[in-house]
C-alpha cells in the first residue's frame, strides 16, 4: 500500500491505533444506552456505538447505524439521521460496497442541504462529511476528476467554518488526487497548505504529509528539499510509531539515495524496509521492496541477488494473488536471464510477463466497465433526487403564494385587486425585459468571442507560413504539432463565455511557446497566477493574446536585444487584475513604425477587446478598465510597454 493511499483512507474516518480500546469505549456506551430511556439521546448513542466499530467491526457498525437512522427517522431527528447515513456509508466504503456507500452518501447530502438544523455549525459539517466521503470513494475508483470535484465543494464548507483539522486532511486527499493526475506541482501546493496547518495543531498524521511533500521534490530532482522533509517525516515517525507508515519511509528513502546515486544506502533503508513490513506481517510491502531491490541489483550487474529477490517477490505475489507485483516480478526475471545471455528462460519469464499483463489489463477494464456503469446509475439517481426536491420545493412554493394570493384577494377588493395585478403584471414585463438585455449583452459577448477566432487563427496561419519559410520542414512540423494542439484548445473553448484560470494560463503558454520556436527564442517569458486566485475562478478566451502578440511583434521582435514578456493574474480590491509587460521598444516608438510601414495593415483585435469588455460591464453591472502605459527608467529612457485589465471576480457556474 502507498503511503499517499494509506493517508487516503484515514481522511474521513478517525482511526484509533488500538481497536481493543475502542472496543472497550463502545462497551461503555452501550452500557449508557441500556439505561437511556430519551429517544433523541439513544439516537445519539447508535450513532456514536457504530463509529466505534469502524475499525473493528464493519458489520457491528451497520448494525448499530441501521438502528440509529430507524430511530432518527421514527422521532423525525435530521441530525442522527443525517449521522447515520454517513455511518452507513462508511461501512459500506470498509466493505468495498462503493455503489452502496454512494447511495448513502447521495442521501445525507441532500438531507444536510434541505434540513432545517439549528446545532452550531452541524448542518454544514454533515454536508462537507458526505462531500469529503463521496470524494473518498470517486477517488478509490479512481475517478480523479470526479474525487477532486467533492474534495473542493467539501473544503471550501470547512474553510468557511473554520474546520482546520478537516481542512488539512482534505489538502492532503486533494494533493494525493493531483499526484494521480500526474499534476505533481499542483499536488506540491496542497500538502503544504496541509502540513502548515497540520504542524500548528502537533497532527500525529504530519509524518504522512511530510513524506508526501520529499516524494514531491524527489519527482522534481530537488534532493536537498527532498531530504529535508525525509528528514522531518523519520522525526515525526519515531514520535508516533506507524509500522507501515516507517515501512513505506524507508522505500521511499531508498529511492532517494538511488537517484543520489548512493547504492550501498539505498540497500541498508530497503533492508530496514523489509524488516519492518514482516513485523506486522505486510506481505505487499515487503514485496514491493524486494521488486526495488532485484532492480537495483540488475543495474549494479549483481545476477544472483537480482534474481533471488526477484523470484521472492514473485512468490509473494502469488501468494497474495497480486496481479501487479506479479507482472513486475516476472518482467525483472526476463531481463535477468536475458542480460545473461539466457534465451529460454528470458523468453519463459517475458511469456508469463505477458499473460500476467493481459489479465491484470483485462482485470482493470472490466472494474473500469463496472464502475462506470455504477457512476452512471449513482449520477442517474441523484439526478432524480434533485428534481424530486426541486419538484417538491415547488409545489410547496406555489401552495404557499396561492393561499397568501386567496388571503390578500378576500381581504383587499375592487380597486386594489385590479391595482395588484395591474402592479404584477408590470413587474413581469420588466423582469422579461431585463432578462432579455442580460442574455442580448451574453450573446453579443460571445459574438465577439468568435470574431476573435479567426483572427486568431489568421495570426497563427500567418505565422506558420512565416516559419516554414524561415525554418524548413521538420522544425515547421514540431511547429505545426503545437500549433494543432493550441487550436484545439481554442475551439475546445470557442462556445464558453467564461473558463477558468488556469485553462487560459495553458493556452497563453503554448501559444508563447509557439512564437519562440517562429522567432528563434527571441525572447523569454513568465506566467504568474496568485495564489489569492481560487480554482474556479474565471475570465473570458482569449482576452489577453492580442496584447501578447502586440508585446511580442511590435515590442520585443523589433529590439536587437533578447526581450522578455511577463503576464500577471492577481486580485486586488475585489478585481481581477491581469497584466502584459514587456521590455520592448515602447508603445509611442511602435506606433510610429507602423506609420511609416510600407504594408497597411488594419488590426481590429483592440477593437473587439474594447467591445468585449463593456459587454462584460454590461453583463455584471460591474466596471472593467483598460489601460496600455509606456515603462520609463527616466523621463527620456524607454524600457517597455505595460497592459493593464482590469475585470470583475466570476465564477464557473
Amino acid at each position: 500500500m502507498k503511503i499517499e493511499k494509506y493517508f487516503l483512507l484515514c481522511a474521513f474516518m478517525l482511526i484509533s491505533v488500538v481497536c481493543w480500546s475502542q472496543n472497550q469505549k463502545a462497551d461503555s456506551l452501550i452500557s449508557v444506552l441500556q439505561k437511556t430511556r430519551n429517544d433523541i439521546d439513544k439516537a445519539q448513542l447508535l450513532n456514536a456505538i457504530a463509529d466505534q466499530y469502524k475499525t473493528s467491526d464493519p458489520k457491528l457498525m451497520l448494525d448499530y447505524a441501521q438502528k440509529a437512522y430507524v430511530l432518527a427517522q421514527k422521532i423525525n431527528y435530521e441530525l442522527a439521521k443525517g449521522n447515520a447515513l454517513l455511518n452507513l456509508g462508511n461501512a459500506n466504503i470498509i466493505s468495498g460496497n462503493y455503489p452502496k456507500a454512494l447511495q448513502y452518501f447521495s442521501e445525507a447530502q441532500h438531507l444536510f442541504e434541505n434540513a432545517t438544523i439549528k446545532e452550531n455549525n452541524e448542518k454544514e459539517k454533515g454536508l462537507a462529511k458526505a462531500l469529503g466521503s463521496m470524494g473518498i470513494v470517486f477517488s478509490e475508483q479512481s475517478n480523479y476528476a470526479k474525487a477532486l470535484q467533492y474534495y473542493l465543494k467539501s473544503v471550501k464548507i470547512y474553510e468557511q467554518i473554520k474546520e482546520e483539522e478537516k481542512c488539512a486532511k482534505l489538502y492532503n486527499n486533494i494533493g494525493i488526487v493531483y499526484k494521480s493526475q500526474g499534476t505533481d506541482f499542483k499536488a506540491l501546493e496542497y500538502f503544504i497548505k496541509a502540513q502548515k496547518i497540520q504542524e500548528k495543531r502537533n497532527d500525529a498524521n504530519i509524518g504522512i504529509t511530510y513524506t508526501n511533500i520529499g516524494n514531491g521534490y524527489l519527482k522534481q530532482n530537488n534532493l536537498p528539499k527532498a531530504f529535508e522533509y525525509y528528514s522531518k517525516a523519520k522525526t515525526t515517525l519515531d514520535k508516533y510509531p506507524n509500522p507501515r507508515a516507517l515501512g513505506e519511509w524507508y522505500n521511499n528513502v531508498g529511492l532517494y539515495y538511488k537517484t543520489a546515486k548512493q547504492a550501498d544506502k539505498a540497500i541498508e533503508y530497503w533492508n530496514l524496509a523489509v524488516s519492518t513490513f514482516e513485523t506486522i506481517g505486510d506481505k505487499f510491502g515487503v514485496g514491493d521492496t524486494y521488486i526495488l531491490l532485484g532492480q537495483l541489483f540488475l543495474e549494479q550487474n549483481k545476477i544472483p541477488e537480482a534474481t533471488q529477490m526477484a523470484e521472492k517477490s514473485l512468490a509473494l505475489a502469488k501468494e497474495i494473488k497480486v496481479l501487479e507485483q506479479v507482472v513486475l516480478s516476472e518482467k525483472l526475471l526476463s531481463d535477468i536471464y536475458q542480460k545473461q545471455n539466457n534465451s529460454v528462460l528470458a523468453l519463459q519469464h517475458f511469456k508469463l510477463y505477458s499473460q500476467a499483463k493481459d489479465s491484470l489489463t483485462n482485470e482493470v477494464n472490466i472494474r473500469r466497465s463496472v464502475e462506470e456503469e455504477l457512476n452512471f446509475d449513482f449520477e442517474k439517481r441523484e439526478a432524480l433526487q434533485q428534481k424530486e426536491i426541486e419538484k417538491r420545493d415547488l409545489l410547496l412554493k406555489e401552495e404557499s403564494n396561492r393561499n397568501d394570493l386567496q388571503l390578500f384577494f378576500a381581504t383587499i377588493f375592487g380597486l386594489l385587486l385590479f391595482g395588484i395585478a395591474f402592479l404584477i403584471y408590470n413587474r413581469v414585463q420588466l423582469k422579461k425585459n431585463l432578462t432579455l438585455q442580460k442574455e442580448l449583452a451574453e450573446y453579443e459577448q460571445k459574438a465577439l468571442h468568435l470574431q476573435m477566432n479567426p483572427h486568431f487563427v489568421f495570426n497563427c496561419l500567418g505565422s506558420i507560413s512565416s516559419f516554414i519559410v524561415q525554418n524548413g520542414t521538420d522544425s515547421a512540423i514540431k511547429y505545426l504539432s503545437k500549433f494543432s494542439k493550441l487550436m484545439r484548445l481554442t475551439l475546445e473553448y470557442s462556445k464558453e463565455s467564461l473558463i477558468p484560470i488556469d485553462k487560459e494560463i495553458e493556452s497563453l503558454q503554448n501559444y508563447l511557446e509557439l512564437e519562440q520556436l517562429r522567432f528563434n527564442n527571441k525572447f523569454t517569458f513568465s506566467i504568474f497566477k496568485s495564489d489569492a486566485i481560487e480554482d474556479d475562478m474565471a475570465l473570458p478566451p482569449l482576452l489577453l493574446q492580442p496584447f501578447i502578440e502586440n508585446a511580442i511583434i511590435h515590442g520585443v521582435i523589433p529590439k536587437k536585444e533578447i526581450g522578455s514578456i511577463a503576464v500577471r493574474f492577481t486580485i486586488e480590491k475585489e478585481s481581477l487584475f491581469c497584466t502584459v509587460e514587456d521590455n520592448g521598444i515602447g508603445f509611442n516608438e511602435s506606433k510610429a513604425q507602423k506609420e511609416h510601414s510600407v504594408v497597411a495593415h488594419k488590426s481590429m483585435a483592440l477593437d473587439i477587446t474594447k467591445k468585449r469588455l463593456e459587454m462584460i460591464e454590461s453583463t455584471t453591472k460591474q466596471k472593467t478598465e483598460f489601460k496600455i502605459e509606456e515603462i520609463k527608467n527616466n523621463p527620456e529612457e524607454i524600457s517597455g510597454t505595460k497592459v493593464t485589465i482590469h475585470l470583475p471576480i466570476q465564477y464557473i457556474k
